[in-house]
């Protein structure tokens, strides 16, 4: 009998969602992988069974720095308040620490912490330009790994070269993508090559003997555990690891690229030009639709390119005069919803795509 079951495909997708690309040509040219999502009936967890590790490669090229939000940033220092709730003068170890904007934060309010990340830009000295490697000695009291632990091929074999790094033991600070709250939005823009991994609640309580916190933050999309890395376990499926995939989970792909073919206004637009919107703006032209604007905040991928499709990201100042207020903005995460209101005088119609019911 098989010890995997496949719940989801989706093929030639681009390896990097947020690899941005100087022209249109390298953008349409970027490298593309398939998505098998697969259940491990021994230990009940849900991977990319078509993922290659040796197609993933980070670099400066990848931005994916979301801290240019006001919003996002309120959900930043909600996750500082649980640092300090468990970490209290603890010495930290940030883990893929991205271009190091937490850990600064984490370091103004009186943390000594060190980070690690090969894609990082700045000059910080306690930032250290590398991944993670098992030989590594971190010698810290707790361990950050905020957004990493879902790109990990082998996500319980690197927890334990975290622990054994650590001398065998600390907290760990986990947080990922829901994949509940995907499934329940039909959020089908949320699954790709990056994220080898689509964890629930569950999977962190068959990990670790102990998990002193786990929740749901930022609006429910992301989940995250505070655990002794001590307790480390390999997990086993059970009834609860169970799980059944949405049977309308595309629906929404025919709903949206019908609203686009019929559009009133001149110009189709989505607001947000990072994981989300990629996959957004793929499935729509593989529905026959072309959109006409990306928008987004962040000044790195301004006058960039996608991948895939090679659209060009524009920033809300470029799209502001070329808009009527007819037009249809695509809003990519329902969580900045006034936040691009505010930032377009509340214009244009807009539609939440994780949040329709269809």
């Amino acid at each position: 009998m098989s010890h995997f079951r496949e719940l989801y495909r989706a093929e030639q997708l681009p390896v990097f969602q947020n690899r941005m690309y100087d022209t249109k040509n390298d953008g349409k040219k970027c490298i593309k992988g398939d998505v098998l999502l697969t259940q491990d009936m021994e230990t009940g967890l849900i991977f990319n069974n078509a993922f290659q590790s040796d197609l993933v490669q980070y670099d400066g090229n990848y931005q994916n720095e979301q801290a240019v939000s006001p919003l996002f940033r309120e959900h930043l220092n909600d996750v500082s308040e649980i640092i300090c709730q468990y970490f209290e003068k603890s010495r930290l170890f940030e883990i893929g620490c991205g271009k190091g904007f937490f850990l600064e934060q984490l370091q103004k309010i009186g943390f000594e912490i060190t980070g690690l990340d090969q894609a990082y830009e700045g000059e910080n000295p306690r930032i250290i330009k590398k991944c993670f490697t098992p030989g590594l000695n971190l010698h810290a009291d707790g361990i950050i790994l905020r957004h990493v632990l879902e790109h990990v091929q082998d996500p319980v074999g690197f927890l334990a070269d975290i622990r054994d790094a650590n001398g065998g033991g600390g907290k760990i600070y986990i947080e990922v993508p829901c994949f509940n709250w995907i499934c329940q939005h039909n959020a089908w823009f949320d699954i790709f090559y990056e994220h080898v991994n689509y964890f629930r609640v569950n999977d962190f309580l068959g990990m670790f003997g102990n998990v002193e916190e786990f929740g749901h933050i930022f609006g429910g999309q992301y989940l995250y555990v505070v655990a002794d890395l001590s307790t480390l376990q390999k997990p086993v499926y059970e009834d609860r690891c169970h799980f059944e995939f949405p049977k309308n989970f595309l629906a929404s792909v025919g709903h949206y690229a019908n609203r686009l073919n019929n559009k009133t206004g001149k110009y189709s637009v989505i607001w947000g030009g990072a994981s989300k919107g990629v996959l957004f703006a793929i499935f729509m032209q593989r529905a026959g639709i072309q959109i006409d604007f990306v928008v987004d905040i962040n000044p790195a991928k301004q006058g960039k390119y996608l991948p895939a499709t090679g659209l060009l990201v524009c920033s809300p100042e470029d799209l502001a005069n070329q808009l009527d207020p007819s037009s249809d903005i695509f809003v990519m995460n329902g969580n900045y919803l006034n936040e691009i209101k505010h930032l377009t005088n509340s214009r244009f119609n807009y539609i939440m795509v994780d949040h329709e019911s269809i």
